[in-house]
C-alpha cells in the first residue's frame, strides 16, 4: 500500500495519492470578489490535478466552504462555467469561518487517477 505525497510542507501536503485516488489540500484563491476567489481556487485545483496526473473530468467529490451562504449563487456561476458537465462530482457546500478573514471560498477535491 503505497502513499505518494507531492509538495510536502511542514504542516501538510498539497497532494496525496493512494490507491489511484488523489486528495488535494483545500484551495483558496485571491481576488476582491467571491467569483475572483473561486476562479483562482479552481485554477489551483486544475494545476494540482495536472501535477498528480489527472483532471477535473475524474473528480469524485468536492466540498466547498463559503464564508457566507449568501455568496452561493456567485460561486456557482463560476463553478458551472468550470466543471466538466459530462462528469460532475458528488458535491457539498456549506458555510464556515475560513482560515483568514480575506478568504470567501475554499475548495476541497478528491479525484480518481488512471
Amino acid at each position: 500500500m503505497t502513499i505518494r505525497r507531492i509538495d510536502v510542507g511542514p504542516r501538510m501536503s498539497d497532494i496525496v495519492i493512494h490507491n489511484n485516488t488523489v486528495y488535494l489540500a483545500g484551495q483558496v484563491g485571491e481576488g476582491a470578489t467571491v467569483a475572483d476567489q473561486t476562479r483562482d481556487a479552481l485554477a489551483s485545483v486544475d494545476a494540482l490535478l495536472a501535477k498528480a496526473g489527472t483532471s477535473k473530468s475524474k473528480l469524485l467529490q468536492t466540498i466547498i466552504w463559503l464564508d457566507d451562504m449568501a455568496n452561493f449563487a456567485e460561486m456557482n456561476a463560476v463553478w458551472d462555467a468550470w466543471i466538466d458537465p459530462a462528469n460532475p462530482p458528488a458535491r457539498a457546500t456549506g458555510e464556515a469561518k475560513l482560515a483568514a478573514p480575506k478568504y470567501n471560498v475554499e475548495v476541497i477535491v478528491v479525484a480518481a487517477i488512471d
